[in-house]
């Protein structure tokens, strides 16, 4: 467990609503001195920061900010306000962000039959073997069998939450989260209380959704209903990484996928000229490996502008 004083101050600031959201910090973009003033003329009381500072030794958990060294390379192409991260609690190893080169997000649906598990399996195998780290939401389906199959062949493997760190959800994918940790991988969340609506928790799976592909080189879709005829949450990744300009990959087979509901997004993308997505094959696969976008290597960021907090 570990945080830096200024990270502590923006998870305060965040928690009591003075700094209100993602949008709300990068349209001010304050440097580390007037987060420090901010908190310093809100008179934060004792008990509230050692409130914050028991729950993270308590649950174990760490922090980075925007501020910090580790913090994760944010993606040039992220434009909204609305969607750049400024703060993230973590548990395990928040380096595997900082090369996010060697990283490929494997999404899908929720409930996959045996052949397409089978068919995950190996693409899982093949990445790992080629020394990539797997991003995955951590949710039923193909998420889980990307993070086990990664474990499997001794891989590490990032797991990004759209819940608190101390509410795995789902609940029956908790030993799988420790075992993240426990073979060098990373739990990764923005949250830190529960949802106050219905509403929330749904844009949290989408929030969730869109770090997958801001903290991949490419993303590969195993298999996905089309929108309204099941789940369709991995819809989301693939818009995303369309405009980060994320290379996008599809694991579908013409002669024995065409009319599988399951595969219906994948269809469609791969059919439609316009999307640019790729097939997946083992030849893509050795793309993906050796490809190098100069946008997802580290520089520093620079904050100018006063803030109005």
């Amino acid at each position: 467990m570990k945080y830096s004083d200024i990270a502590l101050k923006l998870l305060i600031l965040t928690a009591l609503k003075i700094i209100k959201s993602k949008a709300d910090f990068w349209k001010y973009q304050p440097n580390p001195s007037e987060i420090d003033d901010t908190f310093m003329q809100n008179n934060i009381p004792t008990d509230i920061i050692n409130k914050w500072k028991n729950y993270l030794v308590e649950n174990d958990i760490s922090l980075t900010c925007v501020y910090d060294e580790d913090f994760p390379v944010i993606n040039p192409y992220v434009k909204k306000h609305s969607e750049k991260p400024y703060l993230f609690l973590y548990k395990g190893d928040i380096s595997l962000l900082s090369k996010l080169n060697n990283n490929v997000a494997v999404i899908g649906l929720i409930d996959p039959t045996d052949e397409i598990i089978k068919r995950e399996k190996q693409v899982v195998k093949h990445l790992v073997q080629n020394e990539l780290v797997i991003v995955s939401g951590l949710a039923k389906g193909c998420d889980t069998i990307a993070h086990k199959t990664c474990l499997e062949y001794q891989g590490k493997t990032v797991a990004i939450l759209p819940t608190e760190l101390n509410n795995i959800y789902p609940k029956e994918n908790q030993q799988l989260a420790e075992e993240i940790i426990k073979q060098g991988g990373l739990l990764l969340s923005e949250y830190f209380h529960e949802p106050k609506s219905k509403q929330e928790a749904i844009n949290r799976f989408i929030e969730r959704d869109r770090l997958q592909a801001m903290f991949a080189k490419a993303v590969i879709l195993i298999a996905s209903y089309r929108y309204r005829e099941g789940d369709s949450g991995s819809r989301h990744a693939i818009e995303y990484a369309k405009s980060y300009h994320i290379d996008r990959f599809v694991m579908y087979n013409q002669q024995t996928d065409h009319d599988n509901p399951r595969f219906g997004l994948n269809h469609d993308l791969i059919n439609n000229e316009e999307e640019q997505v790729k097939l997946l094959t083992p030849k893509t696969i050795e793309y993906i490996k050796i490809v190098q976008h100069p946008f997802l290597q580290a520089k520093k960021l620079h904050f100018e502008q006063p803030t109005l907090f």
